[in-house]
């Protein structure tokens, strides 16, 4: 009897774990059964519209709707602007933002996940361009774009302050920054390298520059949120490991920018 015992309390403990572990999403979110993602629509191939203006379609969208399954969650998508996105999630609007770099200053008031991906500052130009733009410090006269209040923005104005004198444009919205460069009203963008080699690949666009790699973009969280934050991170581990990320990465970027950033679990 004590051996039947034992073996129903090993039993009993391992499905318990299991269903916490993988299926698990009471208390999780704000709404329960249903992650709430807040996400700038309009940046390819992280985040857009399909051709139908309706479905939404990028590899943050099809990460977190893979997420969302692994903890047994429902999921939906929020509509915001860039610059209130950090504001949402300090009011309570959804539980998580996608594609946000991960900052020290960022760290100090919001959660982060771990990493899912890396990227880099480009620059990129019109294909017709007729001056040679090969480093930052040739931008030097020219009209430079870039979305406000992002990474690429603190780029422009660190090569500001190290005497790279230029004009500069600030943006809502990406798109904006390519609408204008295709139309001639600026030079080039500063950008990171996701989003311009999906525009370079489609469009009479060229990345003429590349830093290195080292901007780590995560899910970020309400501050204090951490026990949604621990389950996303294992299930970016779960779907790293059974090559779900992998599979992701090459159907919108055609190569794998995931494996590099997840060697801490491949070592």
């Amino acid at each position: 009897m004590k051996n039947i015992l034992t073996y129903f309390i090993i039993i009993t403990s391992f499905l318990t774990v299991f269903t916490g572990c993988v299926k698990q999403s009471k208390g999780l979110t704000i709404t329960e059964g249903l992650l709430s993602v807040g996400v700038e629509i309009g940046y390819p191939p992280m985040e857009y519209y399909d051709s139908d203006g309706v479905t939404l379609l990028g590899f943050d969208i099809e990460l977190t709707k893979t997420l969302a399954d692994k903890l047994g969650l429902q999921v939906t998508y929020i509509d915001t602007a860039w610059e209130g996105i950090f504001a949402g999630l300090e009011t309570g609007k959804y539980d998580i933002a996608v594609n946000i770099t991960i900052l020290p200053e960022r760290q100090q008031k919001f959660n982060f996940t771990k990493p899912y991906i890396d990227s880099s500052m480009t620059i990129v130009i019109n294909k017709n361009f007729p001056h040679k733009i090969n480093q930052p410090q040739d931008i030097t006269g020219y009209k430079a774009a870039f979305q406000g209040d992002t990474t690429a923005q603190y780029f422009a104005e660190k090569l500001t302050e190290q005497g790279v004198s230029f004009t500069p444009f600030s943006y809502d919205k990406i798109i904006n920054c390519f609408d204008d460069l295709a139309l001639g009203r600026v030079d080039l963008i500063i950008v990171d390298n996701l989003v311009a080699s999906d525009y370079a690949a489609k469009k009479h666009f060229k990345i003429v520059w590349q830093g290195p790699s080292g901007e780590l973009i995560g899910i970020c969280l309400k501050k204090g949120n951490d026990i949604l934050t621990l389950a996303l991170n294992n299930a970016l581990d779960e779907l790293f490991k059974d090559g779900t990320l992998l599979k992701i990465s090459q159907k919108y970027f055609n190569r794998d920018l995931i494996s590099p950033v997840f060697s801490d679990i491949t070592n």
